[in-house]
Formats: C-alpha cells, sequence, structure tokens
C-alpha cells in the first residue's frame, strides 16, 4: 500500500503531459489538486448519491441550514453533492458548463474550497485551450474509490501532488510550503516525550497550525500518530492567510476525512477565528522576518487593553519582525497543565534569540517564556533549508508540562554544523538539484540523530544544557563623576560667538555683537590666553554677571572637558544638591549575569579599571524592583563556538605565491 499512494500520485500528476504547451509548469496544480479532489469526493459519495438526490427533491423547499443538516446525513459524510451528474457524465458538448453546476451543487463547505482554487476560472481556461473533455475524462477513469485507497493513503496521494506542485512552483513556493524533512523533524520533537500515551486505545487529541499553508504539518503530524496507532484520533485544526493555501489545505483535510470546519481563512494575529481553543500540538513555520504593519493597531489594542488576558500581554517585538507574536499566540492556546499541558514547535530565524536589549519587548517576551519554563530545547538547523531563504534558522520546542528532570533546563543542540574535511559530522546532505534557495536537506538517518539527543537530554558535543537564569542579566547604569578643565582660545571664543550670532540672525540679521554680545562676553575676552582652569566653580567664579543654568550650560560645552585630574563636580540645588554629578558623556552599560551579585561583578569587573565609578540605583526593573534592568537572550553561537587556530604563515606564503604565478600566466596569455 506504501507504493501505492506514489504510484497513484504519479499516475494523477501525469496529466500535466495534457497541459504542456498551452499551460506554464507553476500552473499544473491549480488544475490538478482540484480535478483530484473532486474526483476524490465524488467516489466518496457515490454509495449514497441516490440516497441524497432522492432526499434533495423532499427537502427542496426548505432553509439552507435545515437542509445542509439533513443531506449530510443522508450522505453520511460531512458534505453532499445534489447533481446527478459526475466526471463520466459531462458529455462532450457544453462540458464546462455541465461541470461548474456539477461543481455548484456540493454542500457550501466542500463548494468553498472550488472557489478559492479559483476552479471555475480554471475551467473556463482549460475550455479555451480545448482541454476540458480530456482532462475531465482522464479524472473520471482514475479510481480514487475508498475500497481501492483508504484516506490514510490518499492523504499521502494528495500530499505527494502537493509537494509536486510546491516544487514546481518554487519561486514563491517558501511562503506556503515548509520542506519535507523540516516538518519531520519538527514533528518527531513535539511528539517525541508522548510516544507511549499516543499508543493508548481511542485517543483523542488535537493538532493546531496558526499559519497553516498548505497542511504540511497538520498531515505530518496525523501520520506520526498514525505510524504509532491507527486507532487513535487526531483532530486537524488551522488557520491560513492564503486562500489558495488554505483551499489546498481544506481539500487535505476533506480528503482526510477531518472536520473541514476546523480550518478557517484570514489573518491569525489580527483575527484569530478560534479564540477559545486550546490545543494539545501545535507547530507553525510562520513567516521570516515579515512586518506587522498592517495590523499595528489590532495588536498594539490587545497588549494594551487585555495585558495577559489576551496574547500579547508579555509584550510586543519590533514592527519590522512578526514571528514572536505567533509564538505568544501558540503559548496563549496551550491547554493548563492539570489538563495535560500542551507541546509547540515553532520554526524561527535568529533574531527571536536575542535581538532586543534589557526591557524591549523581545527580551520581555523570552523573559516570560524562560521565567514560566516554557522553553524546553532550541534546535539550531543548517543553512540553506529553505525554498525561499539560506538564512539560519531555529526549531524552538516548548512545553507547559516538563518532563521530570528538564524543570527549569533549556537544551541546545547545534544541528547546523558544516564541516567541509568531515562531512560525516554534518547534520545536513547536499540535494542532487536545489529548489529555489534549498540545497540541502535533512536525511532520515540525521532527523533520527537530533531527535536521539533530544530524548536523551545529556552533555555532548552537539548538546549543551542550560539552567534558563543562565541566559538572563541586569543591565546596570554605570556613572562617572564629571569633572571639567576649562581654557578659553581665541578659536574657542570665536566658534561661541558666533554659534551665538547664527541664532540671532535667525530672529533678525542686522542684530551685532557689539550691540546684543553673549553671555559672559567680556569676561571671556580678559579669560583668552590665561592658565587652564581645574574647576568648574573656579571658572564660573571669572564672571561678573549672574548666570542662567541654560548659559552656564552653554559655557561648559564650549570651553569645558573631561580631565581626570579635574576637581569633581557637585550638584549645585534640587533633590540631589551636594552629590557627585554623572558625565553623561561617561556613562555606561554593564550586563551582570542574573546568577551573580551585582555588587560583586561591580566590584570585580568595573572598580578596579574606574574607581571612582558608582550604580545609578535609580534604574531598577519594574517587574521585581531591584537595581538594573532584567534582560535575555540566547546567545547560540557563542556556546558551540570551536577555536580555530590560523594556518601557519609559511602555508599562507606558498599559496600566495601559486595564486600570483597563475595570474601571471594568464596575463602572459592576454598579451601574446
Amino acid at each position: 500500500m506504501g507504493e501505492h499512494f506514489s504510484k497513484t500520485a504519479a499516475l494523477i500528476w501525469s496529466v500535466a503531459d495534457l497541459l504542456r504547451g498551452d499551460f506554464k509548469q507553476s500552473q499544473y496544480g491549480r488544475i490538478i489538486l482540484p480535478f483530484t479532489l473532486l474526483r476524490r469526493l465524488e467516489c466518496v459519495l457515490e454509495p449514497t448519491k441516490d440516497d441524497v438526490i432522492a432526499k434533495y427533491e423532499t427537502v427542496k423547499a426548505m432553509p439552507h441550514e435545515a437542509q445542509e443538516k439533513i443531506l449530510a446525513v443522508s450522505a453520511k459524510q460531512s458534505f453532499y453533492n445534489t447533481s446527478k451528474m459526475d466526471l463520466t457524465k459531462l458529455g462532450e458538448t457544453s462540458v464546462a458548463q455541465n461541470l461548474e453546476s456539477y461543481v455548484q451543487s456540493f454542500s457550501s463547505n466542500a463548494r468553498e474550497i472550488f472557489e478559492h482554487f479559483d476552479f471555475f476560472n480554471t475551467i473556463d481556461k482549460l475550455s479555451e485551450a480545448d482541454l476540458l473533455y480530456k482532462v475531465a475524462k482522464r479524472f473520471a477513469t482514475t479510481d480514487l474509490h475508498p475500497e481501492v485507497i483508504d484516506n490514510y493513503h490518499m492523504g499521502l496521494t494528495f500530499e505527494e501532488l502537493i509537494r509536486r506542485f510546491a516544487e514546481s512552483s518554487n519561486e514563491t513556493a517558501g511562503e506556503h510550503f515548509t520542506p519535507r524533512d523540516i516538518v519531520r523533524l519538527t514533528t518527531s520533537l513535539v511528539f517525541c516525550h508522548d510516544d507511549d500515551l499516543l499508543t493508548k486505545q481511542g485517543l483523542v487529541r488535537s493538532i493546531y497550525d496558526p499559519t497553516a499553508g498548505t497542511g504540511g504539518f497538520l498531515s505530518s503530524g496525523m501520520e506520526y500518530v498514525h505510524e504509532l496507532n491507527d486507532k487513535a484520533a487526531l483532530s486537524a485544526f488551522g488557520q491560513e492567510l492564503n486562500p489558495e493555501s488554505y483551499a489546498i489545505c481544506k481539500a487535505d483535510m476533506l480528503i482526510k476525512g477531518q472536520k473541514v470546519d476546523n480550518i478557517k481563512l484570514g489573518n491569525t494575529l489580527s483575527d484569530d477565528h478560534l479564540p477559545a481553543d486550546k490545543f494539545d500540538y501545535m507547530l507553525s513555520n510562520p513567516p521570516f522576518g515579515v512586518d506587522w504593519k498592517k495590523v499595528q493597531k489590532k495588536i498594539n489594542d490587545e497588549h494594551k487593553f487585555k495585558g495577559f488576558e489576551g496574547r500579547f500581554g508579555a509584550g510586543l517585538p519590533r514592527v519590522s519582525d512578526g514571528s514572536l507574536l505567533f509564538l505568544m499566540h501558540l503559548v496563549s492556546k496551550m491547554r493548563p497543565k492539570h489538563e495535560g499541558g500542551s507541546r509547540i514547535g515553532i520554526i524561527l530565524n535568529g533574531s527571536p534569540l536575542f535581538t532586543g536589549g534589557a526591557g524591549s519587548g523581545e527580551s520581555e517576551i523570552r523573559r516570560y517564556l524562560l521565567e514560566h519554563d516554557l522553553v524546553e530545547a532550541i534546535i539550531a538547523l543548517p543553512t540553506d533549508m529553505f525554498y525561499n531563504t539560506g538564512i539560519a534558522t531555529y526549531v524552538w520546542i516548548l512545553t507547559n508540562n516538563k518532563p521530570e528532570g528538564r524543570e527549569k533546563q533549556v537544551q541546545l543542540i547545534n544541528a547546523s554544523v558544516d564541516d567541509k574535511e568531515n562531512p560525516e559530522n554534518n547534520f545536513y546532505v547536499a540535494m542532487r538539484k536545489s529548489l529555489g534557495s534549498k540545497r540541502r536537506e535533512l536525511p532520515e538517518n540525521k532527523i533520527d540523530e537530533i531527535v536521539k539527543l533530544y530524548g536523551q537530554f545529556a552533555e555532548a558535543k552537539n548538546s549543551k544544557l542550560f539552567n534558563y537564569k543562565e541566559f538572563g542579566y541586569r543591565r546596570i547604569t554605570v556613572e562617572r563623576p564629571l569633572q571639567l578643565s576649562f581654557e578659553v582660545t581665541k578659536e574657542k571664543l570665536e566658534a561661541y560667538t558666533q554659534d551665538y550670532l547664527d541664532k540671532l540672525h535667525k530672529k533678525n540679521p542686522e542684530i551685532t555683537i557689539e550691540a546684543n554680545p553673549p553671555a559672559g562676553y567680556s569676561s571671556l575676552q580678559g579669560l583668552v590666553g590665561q592658565p587652564v582652569i581645574m574647576s568648574r566653580k573656579e571658572f564660573l567664579a571669572q564672571f561678573d554677571e549672574k548666570l542662567s543654568s541654560a548659559e552656564v550650560k552653554g559655557l561648559c560645552k564650549y570651553f569645558g572637558e573631561h580631565n581626570d585630574e579635574a576637581e569633581i563636580c557637585y550638584v549645585e540645588s534640587g533633590k540631589n544638591k551636594g552629590q557627585q554629578e554623572p558625565n553623561p558623556d561617561l556613562r555606561d552599560n554593564e550586563n551582570v549575569p542574573l546568577t551573580e551579585s551585582v555588587q560583586a561583578y561591580f566590584e570585580r569587573e568595573v572598580l578596579p579599571h574606574v574607581p571612582n565609578a558608582w550604580i545609578d540605583e535609580t534604574k531598577c526593573d519594574e517587574k521585581d524592583g531591584e537595581v538594573g534592568i532584567v534582560g535575555y537572550e540566547i546567545p547560540f553561537n557563542r556556546h558551540f563556538y570551536e577555536y580555530k587556530p590560523p594556518r601557519n604563515l609559511e602555508e599562507i606564503d606558498k599559496d600566495l605565491d601559486l595564486v600570483s604565478g597563475e595570474i601571471m600566466q594568464l596575463l602572459q596569455e592576454v598579451h601574446s
């Protein structure tokens, strides 16, 4: 049976031979997928077709909703069709008209799928190319009856067709298709700890993808569970933004016998169509680095007015990258721990690991996830794994029900190894033919190796364990005193007066310095050429008139400069009167690991270098009120960095001589 599905898929895809020349390769899927769905649905409905048509005659006059319920019961399915027509009865004339009326006769949940496939437009295009009858006939003779191919294998067949479609249109594929190897790895990691649970009889579990695409993750989850236990039921839920991907996903779920009403169309972030639902398993590959400007108001409002009652209580990332919003959306869908909790697998780019300093939206989201002990593992993948980008990517595994021994621990697994000299150490293999940006894939044995590393939960070359606090730090503000020395030179005085004049001339070009001199002008003229003054107090005592604080600031800016030998400046008034005045230009931040005392760190790392520095104790964390603002980051690469000594100079010289020789030879050939 396993072989059977790929043969069926190949047979169906061979319709492409008819389309070649009239349609582009990237359009084949838009024809083949809806026709496959149509043929499968009519095969599934065949046994009850006569009953439905008979019943339809008696309920025609009823309200639409009541009619739908009764006819679904007659069909013994969640969908039905009231037409006497099928693909074998389209005739040779008026084929387009007959086919359209046949599709229109489906129940609304199935008809909507064909509408989102833009199928009626496809029918017209095929008709114009004089291919409609041939294509319909080819599908009419393909046996897709459930007794020949069950829901599970029909699902595999349909997925194979989706994959072929993705690969034939890979310029846009990346947005809606996650490569199969990545799907398999993420699914295996999410289900890894639950193998025993999933083998129980009559078990019903839910799986959800908020960025469902064409349904790859939902299908993979179902396959995984089916392989472990074909009696376990997994109900699939999802939401997708792109109408065509939504149609493919919904078609796939209908083919698998799922309730298609659980698949929704729309933007998950701004318009969650499953707001009250919680799920057992969640898988997602949200778009990388996509901005959320369009939905910014809705999300800001949810964060501001609903807080933790909504999805984004922890914080908001910068508008240029919404991937952490999807992660928080998933966390909000977790079942409470006492109901068994939930497990999440999400694919993210590198930025959610470290973007944003202490107190930023990103850092606060990481803080929430780590302090609530939700992050179980992060796996770095090789580059060049996706159809539409070659960037570094990571699989995050989260749960609110960690197994014993994993509490407060985060495992980092480095599967991004790229060892040119010993390729056997790598987790990827190069593909024979690249697909868009995807040049590498994870073979089955390497997926097993990653899952094993994860399952063993031990320190190894490519696996490291950390207490979550090791990713945290406090950002303290280190101040140094203001120490100013003053020297009045002719050049400085000219710059000071010129700047002053420029400002005046904006109001009135007629004003002269003589008529309206700047503050302290005559006193400054007397100080030109005098020795350097090492004290602000002493410098200001040289002026005859009373100076405003703005004028003092201007004089210090032009004539004062930092000097470690100068007298320390003290605050003259206000609540900090008598305290040392900090120099804003020398202000610095230090990140103190959360696992250390701020004072001990300061005495060890700062004071030996700047003995007169102090910590600004007014800068406290909003949540815990302690000195320093808490931040979290996960510097993944730093933990797996391996120092490689540079090559010795003799080797480099040899290489340079070799290259120089080749260049000289090429130049001689050009000249000769």
